[in-house]
Parts: C-alpha cells; structure tokens; sequence
C-alpha cells in the first residue's frame, strides 16, 4: 500500500499522470420572438397566440382591433408591446421628425390608450424617426417614468434609440434577426437558424417576425424543437434582465450601443 502511495506521488511529480480534461459545461443559448403588426386580422392574429410558448405580441395602434387582441393577448398570457408607428409609417399616430414633443407625446398617449396591457413598445418602421437623438432621449425619459421597457427594432443602422435607453439605464434590449423580410418558408426557415446559431455563439437572440401565413407555419412547426435542440425560450422581459441592457457585439462594444457615423 505504502509502495503505490509512493509511486503514485511520483508519477505525479514527474508529470506522467494526469487527471482527466475538466469539460466546460455548454453554454446556454436563449431566444425570443416577438410577432408585429398585430390588431389587423383577429383569425390570423390568434395563429399567434397559439404558438407553444411565451411569444411577445406587438399590436398596432392605427388597426381595426387593436384593443381587442391586446385584451385576447393578455388574457392568453402573452407580453403585450405597443408597435408604435414612426417615420416613415403614416397615420394619425405615427411619429416623424418635424412634429413637436407635445405632439410627439399626444400620439404616444393616444396610442397607448388603444393598446391597453402593454409592457412596453417597439418602433414599428421608425428608420428616419429613431435616428432622432432629441426624440429619441424623450421617449426613453417618458418609457422610464411610465415603467415601460423598450425594444429597438433596428429598422435602420442610424438608430440611436437603443443608445438613448442605455445611457439613462431603461430596460431595453435591440432586435437580432429579422425572420421574414423573404416571406418563403424556406427563407424563413434559414432565418430562423440563424437566430439559433447566433443565440448559440452569443448566448441569446431576439427574433422578429409577422403573422404571415408563411412564418406561423414554419414557427408552428419548428418552435416545439428547440428544447430539444438546447434552446431556451424565454419572453422578451426574461431577455432584458439576461442581457442587462448591454449591447451585443453586432450592436456595440464592451456592452456599449454604437452611435452611428455622421453622414
């Protein structure tokens, strides 16, 4: 007994033993969906509530049933987001560059009079509108004092809206991947496997998609693979407090949003 101890020490020593390789545990990867322009087409619109899992629902102000699929959503369990109309979007709700903050906060408030249940809001268009600063700052000081989150579309790479959230600490969190800018199910298939690679390298993805009948296809039929898969789907609140209010590297660096470059 007292033999091996000893050559076992040894061996040790010498180097010519060693312990087993310690694998590092797989990181996690998340993933959350939020559906647009939601309140147009109650049939349709309800595909969405059936999805097996915490999807976000984003329903537009300026729609025929706005606020009775807010109330249907948040029945159903569902975070409910206000999809707010920014330039280039029109209507009578839709924010653009020249209006003043007075109306800019008239068209907020009426807005979110329609949607009633709402967590937050994202920009549904915006890409003239959230390259913004002024605006941009107001809307995330009037989100902070209404306890609201915000989620930048990234509807154009000029944005500074998710920039603006961050310097003053709003709970917000920027959009990863498109999922049908192509509406075939082939395309948006492929896109949906991007989002889960990119969740993979990166530990999570923010995913937006429309309740084509292309996309609830692919999403009813792939959605109830991910755990199996390792991917965890989480809602769009979970997602922010995971993230932190960081950028990702896409976004920024070392956490930090990136400003556009001056055109």
């Amino acid at each position: 007994m007292l033999q091996r101890f000893i050559l076992g020490l040894l061996l040790s020593l010498t180097g010519t033993a060693h312990a087993a390789p310690v694998e590092a545990a797989p990181q996690k990867a998340y993933l959350s969906l939020i559906i647009d322009d939601l309140g147009q087409n109650l049939p349709r619109d309800r595909r969405v509530l059936t999805l097996p899992g915490p999807v976000t629902a984003a329903i537009m102000p300026d729609t025929p049933h706005a606020t009775e699929f807010a109330r249907e959503a948040h029945r159903a369990g569902k975070i409910v987001i206000l999809h707010m109309p920014m330039d280039p979007a029109t209507g009578p709700f839709a924010w653009h560059p020249d209006l003043p903050i007075l109306e800019l906060e008239k068209r907020l408030n009426a807005a979110f009079k329609v949607v009633p249940y709402t967590a937050g809001i994202n920009n549904h268009m915006g890409s003239r509108m959230t390259a913004q600063p002024a605006a941009m700052a107001w809307l995330m000081a009037d989100l902070q004092q209404r306890h609201k989150v915000f989620v930048d579309s990234r509807t154009s790479a000029q944005t500074v809206a998710a920039a603006q959230a961050q310097k003053i600490g709003l709970a917000s969190v920027s959009r990863d991947v498109f999922l049908d800018d192509e509406r075939t199910e082939a395309a948006i298939f492929t896109q949906l496997q991007t989002a889960i690679s990119l969740a993979r390298k990166q530990g999570s993805a923010v995913m937006i998609g429309h309740p084509y009948p292309q996309t609830l296809a692919v999403l009813e039929r792939e959605l109830p693979k991910l755990k199996a898969q390792g991917i965890d789907w989480i809602d769009i609140k979970q997602m922010i407090s995971l993230r932190g209010n960081r950028a990702t590297a896409a976004h920024g660096k070392d956490g930090q949003y990136r400003l556009p470059t001056a055109r």
